[in-house]
């Protein structure tokens, strides 16, 4: 017998167990198997402790418990319509002898990828449940049905492997090596795992950079002149230089002799004056030995002239300064004369 299953969280999953007088029967740590419709699977990879071991993340909504022994009333199965069933988290785990399968697959590959075609349909998981089943009413009318509340464990983080639910994932992933893979991929993979073997990822192959493979070969090989290469490299650089120095200097004369423009104003207005003003002067010619050494006697005769004049000049005015004596007499002098002045004055005046 089927029947619609609720949740253990519904309210009347509360009310029932407060009622008395009630028939039910309540069931736990059942063993059941989940109908669930899988909605995503996605590849993930375990902490750094646990190496990165991958693992497979599956979220889908719950469809149906099967008990694994039929319940109360003949009830085989609880079935959930689409959008009221809980939602699952279940996680697979790869064994060791999955993961070598998945490694003979490409598991390192780039385009390595989850398939798409184990999703979209309804997986059968192991897990384990409580169940509440009420009985029908007493008079047993015709359409009553007993009603079943469950709750499964770990419903949001079920752990599932090959052994517990009997899938087999790795038969669904894509054989990469067997079905080939484009040709700039195997390119891009074969470099990569060279740069991370060797730490080196060079751009061009062997072939094209013309090397031999052989390290006797290498070593014994003379080695090339590259005097002459180099040699016409630097004369090559060396015209290129004098060439882009000629455009620039006949563009600055062209900017120049143009009116308007910023060089055109600072040759007219700013360095033709500088030019003026700041004229070259002749630089004086080097007169001969025997004119120089005249020249030196000279300035030092003139030197000793002009020191014996000023001490002249400092001598006569020590000689002009009159004495202190003579400086009373000079002003006795000039008061007896200022006196004369005054009594003539008078008698003129009388």
């Amino acid at each position: 017998m089927r029947t619609a299953g609720l949740t253990m969280n519904d309210v009347w999953a509360h009310r029932v167990l407060r009622e008395r007088g009630v028939e039910t029967y309540r069931l736990e740590g059942v063993t059941a198997e989940l109908g669930v419709m899988v909605e995503s699977l996605e590849l993930r990879h375990r902490s750094k402790e646990e190496n990165y071991r991958p693992y497979l993340h599956m979220t889908g909504e719950l469809r149906s418990v099967t008990p694994a022994k039929a319940l109360p009333f003949g009830i085989s199965q609880v079935t959930y319509s689409p959008g009221q069933g809980e939602k699952v988290d279940a996680f697979y785990e790869f064994d060791d002898q999955q993961l070598a399968v998945l490694v003979g697959k490409g598991y390192f590959e780039s385009g390595f990828a989850v398939p798409e075609q184990v999703t979209g349909i309804e997986w059968e998981l192991p897990a384990t449940a409580d169940m509440l089943v009420l009985a029908p009413s007493g008079a047993q009318t015709e359409g009553d049905a007993p009603v079943v509340f469950t709750q499964v464990h770990g419903i949001g983080g079920l752990e599932i492997d090959l052994e517990s639910s009997g899938y087999d994932l790795t038969d669904y992933f894509a054989d990469h090596y067997r079905n080939g893979v484009p040709r700039t991929e195997a390119v891009v993979d074969a470099r990569g795992l060279k740069a991370r073997s060797d730490a080196i990822n060079s751009l061009f192959t062997e072939d094209e950079l013309g090397l031999d493979t052989d390290v006797e070969q290498i070593v014994g090989a003379p080695v090339p002149e590259a005097a002459p290469v180099v040699g016409g490299m630097s004369a090559h650089l060396q015209q290129i230089e004098a060439e882009i120095a000629t455009e620039r200097e006949q563009h600055q004369a062209e900017r120049a002799s143009t009116a308007g423009t910023t060089e055109n104003l600072y040759r007219e207005r700013v360095a033709a004056p500088l030019h003026r003003v700041e004229a070259p002067k002749e630089a004086p010619v080097a007169p001969p030995v025997q004119v120089r050494e005249a020249h030196r006697v000279g300035n030092r005769d003139l030197d000793l002239e002009l020191e014996e004049q000023e001490q002249e000049t400092r001598r006569r005015q020590v000689e002009t300064v009159p004495s202190l004596d003579e400086r009373k007499r000079q002003v006795t002098q000039r008061a007896a004369d200022l006196d004369l002045g005054e009594d003539g004055e008078q008698s003129l005046g009388s």
